[in-house]
C-alpha cells in the first residue's frame, strides 16, 4: 500500500481514522473551546492512542480544510490506503468463493466515489477497483464523503481497468456492467459466487474496452420517468441486491 501525507476532516472522517489505523495518524487538530461532546471523544481517543492533539482557532481549522466543512476537528493522515493491484488476486483467494467487488469506471467526483465506498462497506465488499487515470482518487473529500468507509475497505488502485478485469475473469471471478441500455435485469443474476459489478462514470457510462470485458451487461429496471440513476445510488441499489440474495 503506498502512503502520503494529507489532511481529513470532519468528526466521521477524523473518529474513523483514529479507531481503525492510529498508527498512521500523526496529530489531530481540535477547535479551542468546543463543548461537543463528539470532539471530547475524539480527543481523548487520540491521546489514549499516544497521538499528538492540539487545540487550534477556527480560523487554523479553516486554513487546512479549504472548502470542505471541517466541523472542528481536522488530523494529518500519512496514509492514502489504496491498496496495489497484485494484492488484489489475495483478496479474492481469501473470500473462498464468495467475493463481491465493485468495480469504478471512471468516477471524478469524489463525493460520488465516497458515496459509493460508504455502500460498498456497508455491504461488506472484498474491494473496490478504480483505474489510476481519468478517476478520481482517495482523497480527503472522498474520505468525509464515505464517512470512515475509504479505511475500512481495500481501494486498489489499478493501472490497465480492462487488463484488471480479464485477470478477476481468470480467477472465477463473474464480471456485470451496469447500463441502462442492456436488456438483461439486475433481478435476473445470481450474485452469490464471485462478483465483479462494474459501473461507470458519471457523464459517458462504461467505456467500450470495459464493456467487452463484461460477461454481461444488465440494467435496473425503473419503471418511473426518470432514466438513469446517479452513480453512488446505482452501487448502493445492485451491491445491495448481492446482500439480499447471499443472506
Amino acid at each position: 500500500m503506498s502512503k502520503q501525507n494529507q489532511w481529513i476532516v470532519g468528526v466521521n472522517a477524523v473518529a474513523s481514522a483514529i479507531e481503525n489505523d492510529a498508527d498512521n495518524v500523526r496529530e489531530v487538530l481540535v477547535e479551542g473551546g468546543s463543548k461537543n461532546a463528539r470532539l471530547t471523544e475524539i480527543e481523548e481517543n487520540a491521546r489514549r492512542k499516544g497521538i499528538d492533539v492540539r487545540r487550534v482557532t477556527g480560523q487554523a481549522l479553516d486554513g487546512v480544510a479549504g472548502s470542505l466543512r471541517h466541523q472542528g476537528v481536522a488530523a494529518r493522515y500519512a496514509a492514502a490506503k489504496t491498496w496495489d493491484e497484485g494484492e488484489l488476486q489475495g483478496l479474492v483467494e481469501a473470500a473462498e468463493g464468495k467475493a463481491l467487488l465493485l468495480v469504478l469506471d471512471g468516477v471524478q467526483d469524489p463525493h460520488n466515489l465516497g458515496a459509493c465506498l460508504r455502500s460498498a462497506a456497508g455491504a461488506g465488499v472484498t474491494a473496490v477497483v478504480i483505474p489510476k487515470d481519468k478517476s478520481v482518487g482517495v482523497n480527503a473529500t472522498v474520505r468525509k464523503t464515505s464517512a470512515g468507509a475509504a479505511d475500512r475497505i481495500p481501494v486498489v488502485q489499478v493501472t490497465n481497468l480492462s487488463r484488471c478485469l480479464r485477470d478477476l475473469q481468470q480467477l472465477g471471478v463473474w464480471i456485470y456492467g451496469l447500463a441502462g441500455e442492456a436488456e438483461a435485469s439486475l433481478y435476473s443474476l445470481d450474485l452469490r459466487g464471485n462478483v465483479a459489478l462494474v459501473l461507470g462514470g458519471e457523464a459517458d457510462g462504461l467505456r467500450r474496452l470495459t464493456r467487452e470485458h463484461c460477461d454481461g451487461l444488465v440494467k435496473i429496471p425503473m419503471p418511473g420517468e426518470i432514466e438513469s440513476l446517479n452513480v453512488s445510488v446505482a452501487a448502493g441499489v445492485t451491491l445491495f441486491e448481492a446482500v439480499r440474495q447471499r443472506q
